[in-house]
């Protein structure tokens, strides 16, 4: 499966499964081992499961860490001849760091990611959480139709990959929508009631989904883009917007509630939701303010040339790259009991509070993204490991997966919750601004062709026009990837997400018109059917694709 390369295709995803997905993985499976038990929930978007899976990733991989192992070795050799003692040491360093996954890689896991991540879900250690389909932002997506799709498709693939069905799942971006008359942003063409993001999640079977502490209590979001992207800083204090913060409610974020939209009719399965905890959420996250920052740690954004190897601390987190100093990973991993420590009385503070106020066992939630894990925060996995083991050894507290919490501890109390994210503002800011309504624009046209073709799909010719359908179901999905947007509003690499939309949008269109030609018996051409054979070739994830997604009713 071919998604480009840097910064969401092989090169992106060798260097988050060198640095965050390998070593989670043997920190968790060593627990295991070791006759531990590591509770908590790990979530693998549809997309990533597919890449991981595939047969290209795993061959790629191996080369690319072979490649990392070659480049450390030529700085070693550069090193020696310029003298520069301080940097010997770290090759050796980056080298028994490569050999090690790329031994666990080929003999721990025997090239299956998944397959290990699998196997601790079936141990029932770890749960496993899905997500979208391809991580599109659900409120803003044009229709119910599109919706569903997005959830039933990531249902789909997760029980591919993991046999069975998935009980929570991670909304991208933890944005959420209830039911009430919807308006597009963009488009007065679509202005109709829509169904709350749970009544989807209930049809689909899933039991949990996660938001941010301002969407349950009011208040204002913390936001988690904001200190690693200096171009959405920038436009966030250019913006005119005016965010009004809401008053904070009597609730509390340590439990879980089951959510209904005030119009909606009741649901069928009642769904559940876990708040983030957002005093740990800065410690973890802020590369400013919380645990990244501390000057010993390894810098993420200097690497050396040609290989690209880090050789850099932290130092200051607002200083210049020029001016950072040489990484001594001994007084950086030497840092980490003291951050878990505290950390661990940050969760151990906020649970006895939560005791003696409510006389009922708490959870704290505290989702991160798995690349800030080791990637963005290179001692981040060993951190998390720490934290795992004090807690273990604590009387008072124990981790806990989602599953098991509400199984233990099953939620009673019904509220609604308002429409918004975890970004910027609380809402949907990041994914659309200025810079990204046309892409919406795009997405929903797309969305609304897709709902009027697929409508003649049970009458067609299911060989050729099912064959067509299907293609043209994974362009619109890609098409509606959140990762747009958010690489346009960082400039994380916008040429690369604006070219990515207008590409897919285009081959979805093209689809379209070769769904009409067979819809009227037209047959088609031998350029058009190589034109399919390449789009297939190259978008070929979610290989069960139903072709009859968008033509069932809601």
């Amino acid at each position: 499966m071919s998604h480009g390369r840097w910064p969401h295709g092989t090169d992106w995803l060798n260097e988050a499964s060198a640095e965050s997905y390998i070593p989670l993985l043997n920190v968790l499976t060593s627990i295991l081992e070791r006759g531990g038990n590591p509770s908590c929930a790990v979530g693998l978007t549809p997309v990533l499961c597919e890449q991981l899976s595939s047969q290209a990733f795993k061959e790629e991989f191996t080369a690319y860490l072979e490649n990392r192992l070659e480049a450390v070795r030529n700085d070693r050799k550069d090193f020696s001849g310029s003298g520069k003692t301080e940097f010997n040491a770290l090759t050796a360093f980056w080298e028994r760091f490569y050999e090690n996954v790329l031994r666990s890689f080929r003999e721990r896991y025997s090239g299956d990611i998944i397959g290990g991540f699998r196997r601790l879900r079936d141990e029932g250690s770890v749960e496993i959480l899905t997500s979208a389909a391809t991580h599109g932002y659900l409120p803003l997506l044009g229709t119910d139709e599109a919706v569903k799709a997005q959830i039933l498709v990531g249902k789909s693939s997760y029980m591919r990959h993991f046999g069975e069905e998935p009980k929570g799942i991670w909304l991208p971006e933890c944005a959420y929508r209830p039911r009430y008359h919807w308006t597009s942003p963009v488009s007065d063409k679509l202005s109709f009631e829509r169904r709350g993001v749970e009544e989807f999640l209930g049809e689909a079977h899933i039991k949990f989904f996660f938001v941010d502490s301002h969407m349950l209590k009011g208040g204002k979001a913390i936001g988690v883009y904001l200190d690693r992207f200096k171009a959405l800083k920038e436009m966030w204090e250019r913006s005119i917007l005016e965010m009004v913060e809401k008053p904070v409610q009597e609730r509390s974020h340590l439990v879980p509630y089951l959510v209904s939209s005030p119009s909606e009719p009741h649901l069928r399965e009642p769904i559940s939701f876990f708040t983030r905890d957002p005093r740990t959420a800065v410690q973890v996250w802020s590369g400013e303010r919380g645990y990244p920052g501390d000057g010993n740690y390894l810098e993420f954004h200097k690497k050396h040339f040609p290989g690209g190897i880090r050789y850099w601390r932290v130092t200051a987190s607002k200083s210049d790259l020029a001016r950072k100093e040489t990484y001594v990973p001994e007084n950086a991993f030497g840092r980490i009991p003291e951050n878990a420590m505290h950390f661990v009385s940050l969760v151990k503070e906020a649970l006895i509070g939560h005791h003696k106020r409510f006389g009922t066992p708490g959870m704290l939630c505290a989702p991160y993204d798995t690349e800030l894990l080791g990637h963005w925060w290179f001692e981040g996995v060993q951190w998390f490991e720490t934290v795992l083991r004090i807690i273990d050894e604590d009387d008072m507290i124990e981790a806990l997966s989602p599953r098991r919490y509400l199984e233990k501890f099953p939620p009673r109390t019904v509220v609604s919750l308002p429409e918004g994210s975890w970004g910027e503002g609380g809402f949907h800011y990041v994914w659309l601004n200025s810079w990204t309504e046309w892409t919406w624009k795009l997405i929903h046209e797309a969305e609304l062709s897709m709902n009027s073709i697929s409508a003649e799909a049970r009458q067609a010719d299911r060989s050729e026009f099912y064959r067509v359908l299907k293609q043209a179901i994974r362009e619109l999905l890609l098409l509606e990837s959140s990762d747009w947007q958010f690489l346009i509003s960082t400039w994380s690499a916008r040429d690369y997400a604006e070219g990515r939309v207008e590409r897919h949008y285009e081959d979805f269109t093209s689809l379209i018109r070769l769904l009409e030609k067979l819809k009227h018996g037209e047959r088609l051409s031998v350029e058009e059917i190589t034109f399919l054979s390449s789009v297939e070739e190259r978008d070929n994830l979610f290989p069960d694709i139903d072709p009859l997604q968008y033509s069932r009713a809601p």
